[in-house]
């Protein structure tokens, strides 16, 4: 086996999933169920495994976490400004999806996940980790308003 000399970070996926709703737009949100930050909400995600690609990743969390499936994702952003998170040097890269006004699933929580929910962008919880500031990076890219996916 090669012993390699440099820190090697984690590696997580978190998902910015929106919809629209009266013309307000939701993102879905976890409280997660254990540390750190139990209790606090944050985006559905976590690690990837090392076998899986990026995006199976994000979509198996997703479907870990809340449920949901079948939903297209689009990477969007990498963030890894070192102390985002308390367990140690990890890198998350972000994907985003946006729900048509049709649709109207019901997240139901799982996994490491005590509840799974809409949450209006004008009233967000405080959120664990680095996540308030992944979702305003997203808002200043024109994110969930932005047709690219």
């Amino acid at each position: 086996m090669y012993n390699y000399k440099y820190p090697r970070p984690a590696l997580t996926v978190d998902i910015l999933l929106f919809r629209e709703t009266d013309s307000h737009p939701q993102v879905l949100l976890i409280q997660r169920a254990q540390d750190p930050f139990q209790g606090q909400y944050a985006l559905p995600g976590g690690f990837v495994d090392i076998n899986e690609s990026l995006e199976e990743a994000a979509h198996r969390e997703l479907a870990e976490e809340t449920g949901l499936e079948g939903i297209p994702l689009k990477q969007f952003h990498t963030f890894g400004e070192p102390g985002r998170d308390p367990r140690g040097r990890v890198v998350s890269v972000v994907f985003w999806g946006i729900l048509p006004p049709t649709v109207d699933p019901r997240p139901e929580a799982h996994s490491d996940a005590a509840q799974a929910g809409w949450h209006l962008l004008s009233e967000l919880p405080p959120l664990a980790f680095d996540h308030a500031e992944i979702i305003a990076h997203a808002r200043k890219q024109g994110i969930p308003y932005d047709n690219r996916l």
